[in-house]
């Protein structure tokens, strides 16, 4: 049975970087959608569409994300990786504090995943660009509700340790074997 594993953290926690890692060595990857759904918005004239729209963006993050997890089902693997879940949108609106009636749970009663690894705030390489615009502060407070959403989902969270891109990627190797 396939394992479908998430890599999640808030902004500019190296959660890409350790996804490249994980392609370079082999392993699928179904990689983040956020920037794409950043970018077809302003590709419409809306510069910061979570800001401006959080619900609509969630939606939309809501279906792709969706999608993705049933694309990983059609491939012959045993261990992919995902770059956030539905459960980060969750997290993300806990930390706007918006008031949603989207169904989450529709989709996550039924769908499960398997292990969780956080990347947890990190100071030194925290940045900001064009779609990653949250304060270091602002990131802190994202990992809390990431944390809070996933156990509250069920799931138990496995931080990943400070380190080279090589040792963090070798950190999640070792615990999903």
């Amino acid at each position: 049975m396939q394992k479908k594993n998430i890599i999640t953290g808030g902004p500019s926690t190296g959660k890409s970087s350790i996804i490249k890692a994980l392609v370079k060595k082999g392993y699928p990857c179904m990689e983040e959608i956020s920037r794409e759904v950043i970018l077809e918005a302003r590709e419409k004239g809306v510069e910061h569409l979570f800001v401006s729209s959080p619900i609509l963006f969630s939606e939309i993050l809501l279906e792709k994300r969706i999608q993705q997890f049933f694309d990983a089902e059609k491939t012959a693997t045993e261990n992919i990786f995902f770059d956030r879940s539905v459960i980060d949108i969750i997290a993300y609106l806990n930390f706007a504090n918006s008031n949603h009636t989207i169904d989450f749970e529709n989709f996550l009663s039924k769908n499960k995943y398997n292990l969780v690894f956080i990347c947890p705030p990190w100071k030194e390489i925290h940045t900001i660009d064009n779609e990653r615009y949250e304060s270091f502060e602002e990131a802190k407070k994202i990992h809390n509700e990431l944390v809070k959403s996933y156990q509250k989902e069920g799931y138990s969270v496995i931080e990943i340790p400070f380190g080279s891109i090589d040792d963090r990627t070798d950190f999640i190797l070792k615990n999903i074997h």
